[in-house]
């Protein structure tokens, strides 16, 4: 078979790479190994998301009393919540299934592999192989959960991210190693289901990407949350010949002892790079990545990579984006290559995050003298109404021009408000047009403009 594009990896690169490619009307086949929609669909993004929400419903029934109802003592029942999951994964795979049919896609399922003079070669459950053949061959193989080298996964008692939407019952304590989305994610999900959480931390502050405001908001909110938090400590080995598992930390002040039923490794994912055909193509890599230009072009003319194996932020949102701008470049047409400056970051756990461009410290290391605005959430009409005060909004805008260099949130429905900076960014909106872009009341995103107002002594509600 003879194609314009073959993708390789239908994750939320691959797939949206394919859909843009047969719009265009480019004769268009996806390879996939497992499941339509990726590990972002079947196993990351949206399953998470399902559970998250699980635990929410489970925390509103518990404090039922400050809104003023009277409820029975809430249960959670967790192989239901596991089940919920799964089937919220299984119907968004189903949806992608619909669109590939939609815009005639062909789907080959097995392991794709780049060959040499333009060909993939595809090997099939049963062990057949078959060779297709493309003008242009798109790698988009995403990523797994990375191991670090002193916490082996052995996928009972040390586990990846995998194993902890899908284990056959609640733990009674969990060790969660590693502070970034994913680690602090499922710790507030088993936490707020009765878990016993730890989470230990390599670096200074949790959530480390963030602004230190936000970090320093989020340890607050897991303390009164009952999440224990350890940082600056590193897991130096783990022991499981026992019922649970032992835990040795090594904390600023000697090392420590932590016994649990769980350990989840949650150090951030590795690109999927090995037995793709990168070395009998000759395609490049570097530190683990494929070198890529602007425009998603390999080393070698007609392979291209997006993803989480380029250099980009490992996010799904950034994967669509390349792999749009990829095909439309393939396709002919002059598309601006992706502003990685402009990528909103989102962390669904309670409260949550949100946020794009510089932190504080990143832009005064760039040379920008600074306006901050910050609006805490404990000052919104809505939030108070929602009892839902904790966080805020924080504005960092340079203070020669009035450009919006970045935005932090932490609080309620703070992942729904991020797209309007990410707009005004994209626009070159100035902090003075945005305090005067008048915002609906009472809202959580009003806290947008008295932050800007904030940073230009104009605010109303503090």
């Amino acid at each position: 078979m003879n194609y314009d594009v073959i993708v390789i990896g239908s994750g939320p690169g691959g797939y949206v790479a394919a859909i843009r490619a047969s719009q265009l009307g480019l004769k268009t086949a996806v390879v996939e190994r497992e499941s339509l929609g990726g590990i972002c669909l079947n196993w990351g993004c949206i399953p998470t998301k399902a559970l998250l929400k699980s635990a929410q419903v489970f925390e509103y029934i518990n404090h039922a009393s400050e809104y003023g109802i009277k409820t029975a003592e809430a249960e959670a029942d967790f192989a239901a919540v596991i089940k919920r999951s799964r089937g919220v994964a299984d119907g968004m795979s189903k949806g992608v299934q619909f669109l590939m049919k939609k815009n005639k896609i062909d789907v080959i399922m097995g392991i794709g592999k780049a060959k040499p003079g333009n060909k993939v070669e595809v090997k099939a459950a049963d062990g057949s192989q078959k060779e297709y053949t493309a003008t242009s061959i798109i790698l988009a193989t995403g990523g797994r959960s990375r191991e670090l080298p002193n916490l082996k996964q052995d996928g009972k008692k040390v586990i990846g991210y995998r194993q902890a939407m899908v284990l056959p019952e609640q733990p009674k304590s969990m060790v969660v190693v590693g502070s970034g989305a994913i680690g602090v994610e499922f710790a507030y999900f088993y936490a707020t289901l009765g878990t016993k959480v730890t989470v230990v931390e390599f670096m200074e502050n949790v959530v480390p990407v963030e602004d230190e405001d936000v970090s320093k908001q989020l340890l607050r909110s897991f303390k009164k949350a009952g999440i224990e938090v350890m940082t600056s400590s590193s897991v130096e080995s783990v022991d499981t010949s026992g019922t649970g598992c032992k835990v040795q930390v090594k904390t600023a002040s000697g090392m420590q002892t932590l016994e649990c039923d769980i350990v989840l490794s949650a150090a951030g994912v590795v690109a999927n790079i090995e037995n793709i055909g990168l070395e009998e193509t000759g395609i490049k890599t570097e530190k683990g990545k494929v070198v890529v230009d602007e425009f998603y072009n390999t080393s070698v003319k007609g392979y291209y990579a997006i993803g989480d194996i380029v250099g980009g932020q490992a996010l799904a949102h950034v994967a669509s984006a390349e792999g749009i701008i990829c095909v439309e470049k393939i396709a002919g047409h002059k598309p601006e290559p992706l502003d990685y400056n402009n990528i909103p970051g989102c962390t669904y756990c309670s409260p949550e995050i949100a946020s794009v461009g510089y932190t504080e410290k990143a832009a005064k290391a760039a040379g920008y003298e600074l306006k901050i605005g910050k609006f805490p959430f404990s000052a919104s009409g809505k939030a108070s109404a929602a009892g839902a005060k904790d966080g805020f909004v924080k504005l960092i805008f340079d203070a020669k021009y009035g450009e919006l260099l970045g935005a932090h949130m932490i609080g309620a429905n703070v992942t729904e408000m991020i797209a309007e900076i990410v707009v005004a960014r994209k626009l070159e909106t100035t902090g003075h047009e945005m305090i005067k872009s008048v915002h609906p009341h009472p809202t959580m995103s009003e806290a947008i403009m008295e932050a800007a107002a904030d940073a230009y002594g104009e605010v109303i509600h503090l």
